[in-house]
């Protein structure tokens, strides 16, 4: 390491060279980004999805529709209101974009006083329909006292990507001036506070730019804008401002090429081995084969990697130009290391460390307590902000054409397959046995049929009813329900949203054995297998980060208890965090309006930030491993590294609290929730765990800290002071 940083000083121009080239290129392809972003990151290649597209091609379903929400004033005339919407869609006849097009004047129950709906139904998915959405807009025109709201998962997918990025921006606005300010605080001066901000805007634009790419191969969800950021910015900043610290200590006794060696050394080495941390910790969600878990392992190991490689390459060369000058326009006069206040904080700390260790225990147990009651969805409508005109018109339309008491009713799609037609006796027998078996389930409400619709329960006589009878009685019937050799069932369950309840009736009737192929599907079905996916394979990805870390920080401190000890205080202080963002967003706390934990937040703050509070773990140990190699001194080495590196641990912890929790001011309710979840587990991670209970537990432990296969290292010891 440091033979790499006196290669970048003697190449320094052009390192700085390529990075301006490099920077050059990203930009272009970062503008790029948000055009190849779509969806909400929720596919799942399962049983839902070959039922989905089995209604689609058989049953001529529509890939996806827009509701077109009529509202008018008290005031419009009848006269005006009917006219309105008869010339809507009379515009809409130069429309071909649809598969097919419903006016309220079309069905019963379309058309209210003062709410119509209309539908358009299209042969496109969701995410897929944005230049027609853009046809529409100018299609589609408000009077006075009139208006047309497009609603439905269409409007919604295009409304979240324009709400993710400007929440993506309104949080820039908010994280990266407290970022600077913090990092004066840190520093004294602007040139080497600004820096950190330079290599983070780097980092992020160069790893956007390197995402662009990945969409050729893979579908790329509309959180990567927020992700990528968030991820990115934080540790970027950290990193910089870990390496930035030591060669400014090390520029008090060295020459500018001495002390950007010395730096790459043992500031660079610091950052290898948390950046790894991070970087297997999201390598965890490639386990789980769902999207959006995929897509931030991809965008959030790629940010990683080039914040890394950025923190390692072009950082030192900005340095090595930049020289002394770093410490021009100072703006504050830092205090000595030894008198300073963390200096008496680690003494008073060491002094008490069994007081200390049950002090923070004890909190760490007490925010563990909520998390019995989280209840976790997949979010939905209600992700976007609430003001969002797509959002109100679903909003409107739900509550003037759905009954309340069907709201939460749950409608599962099944279809059923035999050999030969399914309209022949022996196969309506078999159809017949299984629709006795919904009937008799507990959980069953209503069950939509050819038997319901024709009110006929004779096996022989409804085949030959639909077989030989009347088209004009039967082809309604045969249309929607019959396909050759297939028969759709809609089942509705007496359940309430998002039931573990319902989740647990489909996976249990997709696995009996009907005496006939059956595919399952309906929003039942599509959350049953996401939260399966997770819980299945979670597990994994955990299992993954636990081991690794510990086998990571083993070899970079020669330590047993360590790794440990580091393992077990994540797992206290993300419990402790988990508990916390349940009081305050599912209890509805401070001023929060009560919503469900979204079903992405455990796995998404546990993989990231197990990670990136390795770094404080990193930052912290590596610097009591140098004073104890050189003392031997257990208890001396933990004061003089809590000393030299408490001050830029919470700097850097305070950095990433700003940069996460600027997403509490947005409005996409999962990564608010994501956000101020990241923001908490570090604010936990470097007070009360990195400050408190590692620094206790160092002094308990003693000189077992560096046990390590049985053996104390004998370059821990070689240079121990006698006893007096």
């Amino acid at each position: 390491m440091g033979k790499l940083g006196g290669l970048i000083y003697n190449h320094r121009k052009t390192v700085l060279a390529l990075w301006l080239l490099i920077i050059a290129l990203s930009v272009v392809f970062a503008l790029k980004l948000p055009s190849v972003l779509s969806g909400n990151g929720f596919e799942y290649k399962g049983e839902y999805n070959e039922t989905r597209t089995l209604l689609e091609k058989e049953f001529g379903h529509a890939k996806s529709s827009i509701i077109l929400v009529f509202e008018r004033e008290r005031t419009v005339k009848d006269t005006d209101w009917d006219q309105y919407i008869k010339a809507t869609f009379e515009d809409l006849k130069n429309f071909d974009g649809a598969k097919s097009i419903t006016s309220p004047f079309e069905r019963n129950g379309m058309i209210k006083e003062e709410v119509a709906y209309g539908l358009l139904a299209f042969d496109k998915k969701a995410e897929d329909l944005s230049t027609e959405i853009d046809q529409l807009n100018k299609i589609l025109k408000n009077k006075q006292g009139l208006t047309v709201t497009m609603t439905g998962e269409p409007i919604i997918v295009q409304d979240l990507n324009i709400a993710s990025q400007e929440d993506l921006a309104k949080a820039e606005m908010i994280g990266l001036p407290i970022a600077l300010l913090v990092l004066v605080l840190a520093f004294g001066g602007l040139v080497a506070a600004s820096i950190p901000i330079v290599i983070g805007v780097v980092s992020i634009l160069t790893t956007m730019g390197a995402v662009f790419f990945f969409s050729y191969g893979t579908d790329l969800t509309i959180f990567i804008l927020n992700i990528v950021p968030m991820i990115g910015l934080a540790l970027s900043i950290d990193f910089a401002l870990l390496l930035i610290n030591r060669y400014k200590e090390e520029l008090h006794t060295k020459s500018i090429k001495d002390a950007i060696e010395v730096s790459v050394a043992t500031a660079g080495r610091s950052i290898i081995f948390s950046g790894l941390c991070v970087f297997i910790g999201l390598s965890a969600l490639w386990f789980i084969q769902i999207d959006i878990f995929q897509n931030v392992a991809l965008g959030g190991m790629a940010v990683v990697f080039i914040s890394a490689f950025c923190a390692l390459t072009f950082l030192p060369a900005l340095l090595a130009v930049i020289g002394t000058r770093i410490n021009k326009f100072s703006i504050l006069r830092l205090k000595a290391t030894k008198t300073s206040i963390w200096h008496r904080f680690a003494k008073f700390v060491m002094r008490r460390p069994v007081l200390m260790a049950a002090a923070a225990l004890a909190i760490l147990l007490a925010g563990f307590i909520p998390v019995a009651q989280m209840t976790m969805s997949i979010p939905g409508t209600e992700s976007l902000p609430a003001k969002y005109p797509s959002r109100v018109a679903f909003e409107v339309f739900e509550e003037n054409f759905i009954p309340k008491d069907k709201r939460n009713e749950k409608k599962v799609s099944i279809v059923l397959e035999t050999k030969g037609n399914i309209l022949e006796t022996s196969n309506l027998e078999k159809v017949s046995s299984f629709l006795d078996q919904l009937s008799k389930d507990k959980l069953v409400d209503t069950v939509d049929s050819p038997f319901s619709a024709t009110g006929i329960e004779e096996q022989e006589t409804l085949s030959q009813l639909l077989l030989f009878g009347q088209k004009q009685q039967t082809a309604p019937i045969l249309d929607y329900f019959i396909r050759d050799n297939k028969m759709l069932i809609e089942v509705y369950l007496k359940t309430t949203d998002h039931s573990a309840e319902a989740r647990e009736w489909i996976r249990d009737w997709s696995r009996k054995d009907l005496g006939l192929t059956s595919h399952f599907g309906g929003a039942i079905k599509f959350e049953q297998e996401i939260f399966d996916e997770i819980f299945e394979k979670a597990p994994y990805g955990l299992l993954l980060i636990v081991v690794s870390t510990f086998f990571i920080l083993m070899a970079a401190f020669r330590s047993i208890l360590i790794p440990l000890k580091a393992i077990i205080m994540n797992i206290l202080s993300l419990s402790c965090t988990f508990g916390i963002v349940v009081w305050i967003f599912q209890q509805g706390h401070l001023g929060v309006e009560p919503a469900d934990i979204a079903l992405i937040l455990p796995v998404f703050v546990f993989t990231l930030v197990f990670g990136l509070s390795m770094d404080y773990e990193v930052f912290l140990i590596s610097r009591i491993q140098e004073f104890y190699l050189k003392t031997g001194d257990n208890t001396e080495a933990t004061i003089s590294g809590l000393t030299y590196t408490s001050k830029i641990i919470t700097s850097a912890a305070a950095i990433m609290i700003v940069v996460t929790g600027a997403f509490a001011f947005t409005g996409v309710m999962p990564i608010k929730q994501l956000g101020v979840g990241i923001a908490i587990a570090i604010f936990i991670d470097a007070t009360i765990v990195r400050m408190v209970l590692v620094p206790a537990l160092m002094k308990l432990f003693g000189d077992w800290n560096w046990w390590f296969f049985g053996l104390k290292n004998k370059a821990h010891t070689k240079e121990r002071k006698k006893p007096a």
